[in-house]
């Protein structure tokens, strides 16, 4: 038995009755324990995933991901219908974007957002019409905004007065005429509960009100521009509605000062809605967000005595976030003392490079075994990754079972956002493979890295010897 480990653990997280339960609301709804108690997603086991695709491995289950989808466009759509408007809901790649989830949240009524060349390249290889695509980004290059505008990329969310006028000079050329929103900054930060409101925001995203203004009467001066109206975005992991409200209002402010201009018939206020990480956390129902910002909206209108504009809103995160389950196989365990206790810490084969949240922004995270149910009592665990540095941690504080041992599948739920997004070969490690799921199939939607990968970038290697067997990158007899 170890010492009490009480001490090392935050307030926030209590020592569960059951170490093997799977909190709702953190993990996809075709999560389950089987009778052997293995971690099921969409009614494939953990270890049979593994031995088919390798470890470590993002599993994305497909059905989570469409019915979210359906369900942010179903809510927008309910609720700017009750005030005689309609709703754009625009899916926000960046949290991850692969030609399949591109598919699945456009047959669910999506459009998609995009912020690189990259991404736009994605979302046109997947099939997605460019009039349903819209163009972020804070530095977009002159031949991004070419390729944007040639495709015929529905809107471009533009960032800066050098970016109007490159695109004034590419639709001068070309003839295209270009629908664009221009990105303001309302001074409303919000985080989870909360937010603070300050004259100007020092980021580097949006304009300012004032220099606002002075943007919107240059578009207005450029033929090949068409100004849809505005664009803000004011934080992410957001609880409530309270920013999202505020932040409209000011948005309105403006909106009413700039219709004497000229119409302006959409306004985007964005995303960044949040998810639950762990059990404390309690996101907003996706109808109530919709029915209380649309409300926030139209009595702001009303107010002014101005049209209720058509609404955009672009959810990632909230889309494809708990949809994710990454997978790890436990390599090494060690119980480490300090005066306040015992801290065990469980060592994986991934880490930081499939997850850097937790050593960007401090994020927390959930763990569960998943090849069996544990029959230990629950233990203060840190999961730690297999890179050589000390913020490599995936999962800072969890309790799990103490009988935990090598071998082990480990389970981190609501790793569907910013995780392969944000990966990288540090410490040249191959990136996992992502998997889809549905209906007791699996299918490899972004296949695994191999080390001939890793290898084949480096313009130093010559006669290259192919050393993978597998998703790890070893042959078989080297695992």
């Amino acid at each position: 038995m170890l010492p009490p480990a009480d001490s090392l653990a935050p307030e926030w997280l209590h020592v569960p009755e059951d170490a093997n339960d799977l909190a709702p609301g953190v993990w996809p709804a075709s999560a389950v324990r089987d009778d052997d108690g293995q971690l099921r997603i969409a009614g494939l086991g953990a270890s049979e995933l593994v031995r088919t695709h390798g470890s470590p491995l993002l599993v994305l289950d497909e059905d989570e991901v469409r019915s979210r989808a359906r369900a942010f466009h179903d809510a927008f759509a309910a609720a700017t219908a009750e005030h005689g408007t309609s709703a754009r809901v625009y899916y926000a790649g960046k949290a991850f974007l692969s030609t399949a989830v591109a598919r699945w949240v456009t047959e669910e009524g999506l459009n998609v957002d995009v912020c690189t060349r990259g991404e736009l390249e994605v979302a046109l290889a997947a099939g997605v019409e460019p009039s349903r695509i819209g163009f972020h980004g804070n530095n977009k290059s002159v031949s991004e905004l070419e390729r944007a505008v040639a495709v015929g990329v529905g809107t471009i969310i533009v960032d800066s007065v050098i970016e109007i006028e490159r695109l004034g000079a590419i639709t001068a050329r070309t003839g295209a005429r270009q629908n664009i929103l221009i990105r303001v900054n309302s001074g409303v930060h919000a985080e989870t509960h909360d937010f603070l409101a300050t004259a100007h925001e020092d980021q580097k995203f949006g304009f300012a009100f004032p220099d606002a203004e002075a943007a919107v009467g240059r578009i207005r001066e450029i033929e090949g521009l068409r100004l849809l109206g505005l664009h803000c975005h004011i934080g992410s992991q957001i609880f409530g509605v309270a920013g999202f409200r505020e932040s409209a209002s000011r948005l309105l402010e403006l909106h009413e000062r700039l219709r004497a201009g000229g119409e302006l018939p959409l306004l985007n206020l964005g995303g960044g809605f949040g998810i639950a990480y762990t059990r404390l956390d309690d996101p907003t129902p996706i109808s109530t967000l919709a029915a209380e910002i649309v409300d926030a909206v139209a009595s702001g209108c009303a107010v002014r005595g101005i049209p209720l504009p058509e609404l955009a809103f672009e959810p990632g995160r909230a889309i494809v976030g708990t949809a994710g389950v990454t997978l790890y196989e436990i390599g090494t365990t060690k119980d480490v003392a300090l005066d306040a206790g015992v801290r065990r810490y469980v060592s994986v084969d991934g880490g930081m490079s499939d997850n850097a949240r937790p050593a960007l922004y401090g994020a927390q995270f959930s763990a569960r075994l998943a090849s069996r149910a544990g029959a230990g009592e629950p233990v203060l665990v840190r999961v730690v990754g297999k890179h050589c540095e000390s913020g490599d941690i995936v999962v800072d504080h969890e309790y799990l079972p103490d009988d935990l041992t090598p071998g082990d599948l480990l389970a981190v739920p609501a790793t569907g956002a910013y995780c392969a997004s944000l990966s990288s070969n540090y410490n040249h490690v191959p990136r996992p493979a992502v998997v889809a799921v549905s209906g007791g199939a699996s299918t490899v939607i972004v296949r695994a890295e191999t080390i001939d990968d890793l290898l084949a970038r480096d313009a130093g290697v010559t006669g290259i010897r192919t050393v993978d067997g597998g998703a790890s990158g070893l042959a078989e007899g080297e695992r």
